[in-house]
């Protein structure tokens, strides 16, 4: 019988996506969206340093681990009975009965695992959208009191040459120079400023500036 583990291929997604980014030389920082009427943000190093999307990951992360162990506990009987079945003679009615009840709680099984799997993929995918739309809307409060027309997504990591993921990502990055126009430091500070989670920190990647973030707009 096979398990549908879920937690191995989402988790190891979600683990790329917490990887620690790279601190950018200062010259970087959004001192020039004023001036240029125009700006950049690292939307992944956002995520990765949002705490409440964070919080909530972390939640999400315990819950499918409780649910792997329930799984597994209902895997391992399902297996007992298995070794039990080989102990009967086959075509004795013993034999058909624990062999009929083994293919229902295998049915069984599998389909609660699957729409376990299923229902912690749409949480999580509502939790990346919700972010998003955070995101989105603190861009765009900036944007608007910074009299920005145009903010364009970058990816601020440095590139490590032996990796080839990096070297590609940096070859097909829109973005090949931006003079101090980058906003992500003052998103950040404004999705952090509501975050619940007395767990995260606040990054310190990019230093804080003078100019005033949405969070600032609002008070």
């Amino acid at each position: 019988m096979r398990i549908l583990s879920f937690s191995a291929a989402l988790w190891a997604l979600i683990a790329v996506g917490f990887a620690e980014a790279q601190q950018p030389p200062a010259s970087s920082y959004g001192a020039n969206v004023s001036r240029y009427n125009i700006a950049v943000v690292d939307i992944s190093y956002i995520f990765k340093n949002h705490q409440r999307f964070k919080a909530q990951m972390d939640t999400m992360k315990q819950d499918v681990e409780a649910t792997e162990k329930v799984l597994m506990q209902e895997r391992q009987a399902i297996a007992k009975l298995g070794e039990q079945l080989k102990q009967l003679k086959p075509g004795t009615p013993d034999y058909k009965n624990l062999d009929e009840q083994i293919a229902k709680q295998k049915a069984e099984f599998n389909l609660k695992a699957s729409k376990q799997r299923k229902d912690f993929l749409e949480r999580e995918a509502k939790i990346y959208f919700q972010t998003y739309l955070e995101v989105r809307d603190s861009v765009k409060l900036y944007a608007q009191h910074h009299n920005v027309g145009l903010v364009i997504r970058f990816n601020g990591d440095e590139v490590d040459p032996n990796r080839r993921e990096d070297v590609l990502r940096a070859i097909n990055q829109p973005i090949v120079f931006q003079n101090s126009i980058d906003i992500t430091a003052d998103v950040l500070q404004d999705l952090n400023r509501t975050a619940r989670s007395p767990r995260a920190q606040q990054p310190g990647r990019r230093a804080q500036n003078q100019i005033p973030g949405p969070a600032a707009i609002r008070r």
